[in-house]
């Protein structure tokens, strides 16, 4: 199964592994054609009902495979309406082959002249709310009519991920009820409950577009237009005293993966210090050199008015520490991102927080974990122990391994030059940021391709000499999906 959402970034991550959009949808369409051809025999006749976007481009490729049936293809809208370059390209071929086509704009001018088959391509997955005109008058005719119906990816009309009209709880809403669907890569959740024969077609998406992270995971992360202050995460950096660097670079780095405020609680000993790396961060100091468990109630006051913690940079391992962290943790109950020296506590913590674990893997070991040489045999380890623990896990190398006890992704960027001291606090910070708009396994898996991202921008500038402070700067472009 895979949702609407996952299906999306999926598909981006085969384009950037190099399989060419226009190549899944020749492969789509082949798709189409087939199952069309299982119901009916040469000769029968199909009318395709075509939307805009690329479900329309699956059709017209469809259409090309489909040349000894008696084939009609209806554009709903007009052809330079078309979205995207590759449905565009289709469709002209269509013309240049002279397959008959229409365009049609008025929902009164929609008929089907009773066919053997029609196939529905008005929308795809992805898309919210009740049908439109004309889409809605097709969807209708189709239904009254005795053809038998292949949809294209998802039925018009019908949420791929539930199986309900995007139209929600009106009444009026209208969708195709289709014989069969044929969806693509995977079967969408939704598809469970019609019913219809649903075929899922193998379209060359090839695995490592699943399994590693990439630019479609950047899809769902983003601003809405009209936010306000903090609507973008407010994140609380828990760390610092015998060290100063480590919580200023987590939170520079919240900072630039989005967060709209980023405190930093730590020493007062260190505070002006943790001050003066940059003026975006605001510092709460706490009394003494070190924290320890007379802080507790302090710093569950500061993370209450935050949507995210990241817990240990620069926190140390001197005396009270891992009792400080553990007593934290036993006592909130929000999300976290653990790292450093936090993380040696998080095994003896009764804790009903939301963790996100980011040791690398001779931290995970203390924790209780394995690992392995063999990188699919890591996987399955770090996964096991998620699932036992029952939090998240971004297991730090030379390819990362997250996991929250069920999904799984490894993570490939990044370079030799990043096993410098400190890229491990930016990568905390990016979490906490993500994690305050996303869900904790999401947030760790783009956080790890966005720092190791940002770590190769540098690497490409600077070679192998890297330092800490040149990825927190370098996140923005990182977290671009083009």
């Amino acid at each position: 199964m895979i949702t609407t959402d996952r299906m999306a970034a999926v598909d981006a991550n085969a384009a950037a592994l190099g399989v060419p959009r226009k190549q899944l949808m020749e492969s789509s369409g082949n798709a189409v054609a087939r199952e069309v051809r299982s119901l009916a025999d040469p000769g029968a006749s199909v009318v395709l009902l075509c939307g805009r976007g690329n479900n329309g481009g699956d059709a017209f490729v469809a259409a090309r495979f489909l040349s000894t049936y008696d084939v009609t293809v209806q554009l709903l809208g007009r052809p330079n309406s078309i979205r995207t370059d590759i449905a565009r390209e289709n469709w002209t071929a269509l013309e240049t082959a002279e397959i008959p086509t229409e365009s049609v704009t008025d929902a009164a001018d929609l008929s089907l002249d009773d066919p053997d088959v029609v196939v529905d391509a008005m929308l795809g997955s992805g898309v919210a709310g009740a049908l439109r005109e004309p889409e809605r008058t097709a969807a209708r005719l189709i239904n009254e009519s005795d053809a038998a119906v292949v949809a294209v990816d998802v039925p018009s009309g019908i949420d791929a991920d539930t199986g309900t009209p995007t139209g929600g709880a009106d009444r009026a809403a209208v969708a195709v009820d289709a014989d069969r669907v044929v969806t693509f890569h995977d079967e969408k959740p939704g598809l469970e409950a019609l019913n219809a024969e649903v075929t899922v077609a193998d379209i060359g998406i090839p695995a490592a577009a699943e399994r590693f992270t990439g630019p479609g995971d950047l899809r769902a992360i983003g601003r809405e237009s009209d936010s306000h202050k903090g609507e973008n995460g407010e994140v609380l950096v828990v760390g610092g005293g015998p060290y100063t660097g480590a919580p200023a670079l987590a939170a520079r780095s919240a900072l630039r993966a989005g967060a709209d405020l980023v405190r930093v609680a730590c020493p007062e000993t260190v505070a002006e210090t943790v001050r003066g790396y940059a003026a975006d961060l605001i510092v709460r100091d706490l009394p003494g050199d070190r924290l320890g468990p007379a802080h507790v109630d302090r710093a569950l006051d500061l993370a209450a008015g935050n949507d995210v913690v990241v817990l240990g940079p620069g926190l140390g391992d001197g005396d009270g520490t891992g009792e400080f962290v553990r007593e934290f943790l036993s006592a909130y109950d929000g999300r976290a991102v653990v790292d450093a020296d936090a993380l040696r506590a998080v095994p003896d913590a009764d804790t009903d927080a939301e963790l996100i674990c980011t040791p690398h893997q001779g931290e995970l070991v203390e924790m209780g974990g394995e690992t392995a040489a063999d990188p699919d045999e890591r996987a399955a380890l770090v996964r096991a122990f998620a699932e036992e623990t029952g939090h998240t896990l971004l297991v730090k190398g030379a390819r990362d391994v997250i996991t929250d006890g069920d999904a799984v992704r490894l993570n490939r960027t990044g370079n030799p030059g990043m096993t410098v001291g400190g890229t491990g606090d930016v990568l905390a910070g990016a979490v906490g940021a993500l994690a305050a708009v996303t869900d904790p396994f999401r947030a760790a898996a783009v956080g790890a391709y966005v720092n190791g991202r940002a770590g190769d921008s540098a690497a490409a500038d600077l070679g192998d000499r890297l330092v800490a402070t040149d990825l927190p700067d370098r996140l923005p472009e990182a977290m671009r999906d083009a």
